[in-house]
Order: structure tokens, then C-alpha cells, then sequence
């Protein structure tokens, strides 16, 4: 008899728990996020490839055939996985990170705004180069055009026309604050759907708060001594953990990876850097151009790699830690030199 009922009490377990077992998440970041949060109830799943970048990416027949069968769907929102949106509309338990009031979204533009940073003073000058730039722009000028063959003039040279789908940074995962009330959210979510491990949820809860407090004090230590060292990055997305740790961004090749480098922005980088005004331009393994090379080439700028999406990093306790130490050692080892 012990046995028949320890067995039912077993189903009934598995059944219970069936919900948060089927949790599918959008890109690796949140996965890692909500990692931590179901830690000894579930694994949660990625639907993008690691490698894969949620700005043009495109569903496969076997992805909606898991976003049908998950029982609980994670993502940011239309701004970062505009492909999802159709995808999405249906399904009966979604929670769509960028429609919470609970987490608080950087407006593109908003460095710029509060912070001396050098890309207005670039702009400002822009004029005093305008001449030695058509000087000498002859020897790189074919390399420009066939990067981008059309007036880039209302692209990412006004600060008024940022990502084609909102004005918020959904990059919100680079900062220890929005991860936490990030977190705060997908764990409500988690004891809705899922309600006999609410208690573990809470603890989890605690538990990244906490390592999250001792991650954000330890990547400030470490990025004290470059926050003054001016840099460009590929695409313009890391200004959460740029203002959190005040490091010093001179602007960046494009405001969107879709989107190809515009002409005077080029231009205007490589003079930035042959006038030894940036000591490292990065890239990203998702998106690695040949126009960085290009524009880096006879400089002394160092070429560096930042993986926003965390590519290397393996689904494990601590694992959104581990992404985020990566990121700042990376900045620190291009910027230290």
C-alpha cells in the first residue's frame, strides 16, 4: 500500500509542477535571469540561439511548435523580438517584461542628456575636421561607399531617430538594477502560474538580489580606473551598464545592428581615432564588420569584444553573474592597456 501511495503522491507532485517546468524564454539574458529564479523547481529554455541576435532574427517551424507547447513564455517585447509579436498574441500565458511598470526602461538619448560624454563634444568639433577629412578621405572612401551607399543623414547622425521600434533601451539585462526588478516581476509571474513552490520562488528572489548587490559592488571596484578612457562600441546598447559604472562612451558605428554604419559617422570615427581620441572600439561576436577593422586600421585604437547576449556563458547557478563579471573583464582588459 506504501508504495501505491507514495508513487500517486509522486504523480501528483510532477503534475503540479508541470506548469513551471515548460517555461520558454526569449534570448539567452532572460534565461539566465529566470535561472536563478527557478533554481531546484526548473530549467527554464531559450528560443533564440546562443549566437543569434534578436534584432533580425526569424521563427523556424520548430520554434512555433515550442512557443505552442510552453506553458509560460518570457520575453522583453516588440521592441527588441519584434518577430515574436504575431507569434505571441495567442498564447495564453505570456509576460511581456516591457509592458511592466515595475521595471524602469532607459530612453534612447538619455546618456547624452545627463552625461559629459564626448560624443556631443565630437559632434560639436565635427566642423573643425571638416576639411582635413575630405583631404585625406580619399584612401578609405571606397571602403565607406560600400558599407553604405546612401545618404545616412537621418539615420544615427540625429540623436532624434533611434531604434525603428521604440524609443526605450530594451537592453535592461546590463544593469544590476533593471535585472533585479526584471527578476521581481518573473518571479510574481512564477508564483502565479506555479503557486506550490511560491516560498522557493521568494528565496530565490532574495538570493539574486543579494549576489546581484555583491556582483554590482565588485564590477565597480574593478571598472574605477578606466572610467575616464574613451572608447566607441559597435551598436548602441550598453548604456545601462555604462552610466552605472560612468565609463566613457564616445558614441557608437550604428544605432541598431540591422542597420548599416552611415557614412559621416565613419568619418567622423576614424578621425576620433587618428587624432588618438578613443583608445579601444569594440565589437561583438554576433556582429563583427569588417568596417571596424577598416576604420581602426593605422590608428592606435585596441579592437575589443563585448557579447551583450552573454554567448559563452553555460546555463548554471550564478550564470547571469558570471555574464556580467565577463562583460566588465572585457571592458577593463581593452580599456587597461
Amino acid at each position: 500500500m506504501l508504495p501505491r501511495i507514495a508513487l500517486l503522491t509522486a504523480l501528483a507532485a510532477a503534475s503540479n509542477s508541470a506548469l513551471a517546468a515548460n517555461i520558454l524564454t526569449s534570448i539567452k539574458p532572460i534565461q539566465m535571469i529566470t535561472h536563478e529564479l527557478t533554481a531546484g523547481v526548473a530549467e527554464p529554455d531559450v528560443l533564440l540561439p546562443a549566437n543569434a541576435s534578436p534584432h533580425d532574427y526569424a521563427l523556424r517551424p520548430s520554434d512555433v511548435k515550442r512557443i505552442h507547447n510552453a506553458d509560460l513564455i518570457i520575453w522583453f517585447g516588440e521592441d527588441l523580438e519584434p518577430f515574436l509579436d504575431r507569434a505571441l498574441a495567442s498564447h495564453s500565458n505570456v509576460l511581456t517584461l516591457e509592458k511592466s511598470p515595475q521595471l524602469v526602461l532607459r530612453s534612447y538619448g538619455e546618456a547624452e542628456e545627463h552625461d559629459d560624454h564626448e560624443e556631443h563634444v565630437s559632434h560639436a568639433n565635427h566642423a573643425d575636421h571638416h576639411h582635413e577629412e575630405h583631404a585625406d578621405h580619399d584612401q578609405h572612401d571606397e571602403h565607406v561607399a560600400h558599407n553604405d551607399e546612401h545618404d545616412d543623414g537621418h539615420h544615427e547622425e540625429h540623436e532624434g531617430h533611434h531604434h525603428d521600434h521604440g524609443s526605450h533601451d530594451p537592453h535592461f539585462w546590463l544593469s544590476v538594477e533593471q535585472a533585479k526588478q526584471a527578476a521581481g516581476i518573473i518571479a510574481l509571474r512564477l508564483e502565479e502560474t506555479d503557486p506550490q513552490h511560491a516560498d522557493l520562488y521568494r528565496k530565490n528572489l532574495a538570493r539574486f538580489i543579494k549576489q546581484a548587490d555583491e556582483t554590482d559592488s565588485e564590477i565597480r571596484s574593478q571598472l574605477y580606473a578606466v572610467q575616464s578612457v574613451p572608447y566607441y562600441v559597435f551598436h548602441e546598447g550598453y548604456s545601462y551598464f555604462e552610466q552605472r559604472y560612468g565609463l566613457n562612451n564616445m558614441g557608437h558605428f550604428t544605432v541598431s545592428p540591422d542597420r548599416k554604419p552611415g557614412a559621416k559617422t565613419l568619418i567622423r570615427i576614424r578621425q576620433s581615432l587618428a587624432d588618438n581620441q578613443a583608445k579601444c572600439v569594440f565589437a561583438e561576436p554576433q556582429f563583427q564588420p569588417a568596417v571596424i577593422d577598416t576604420v581602426v586600421r593605422g590608428s592606435k585604437a585596441k579592437i575589443g569584444v563585448l557579447d551583450p547576449l552573454g554567448t559563452e556563458v553555460k546555463i548554471e547557478q550564478g550564470s547571469y553573474f558570471t555574464f556580467l563579471h565577463q562583460l566588465s573583464d572585457s571592458f577593463y582588459q581593452c580599456l587597461a592597456q
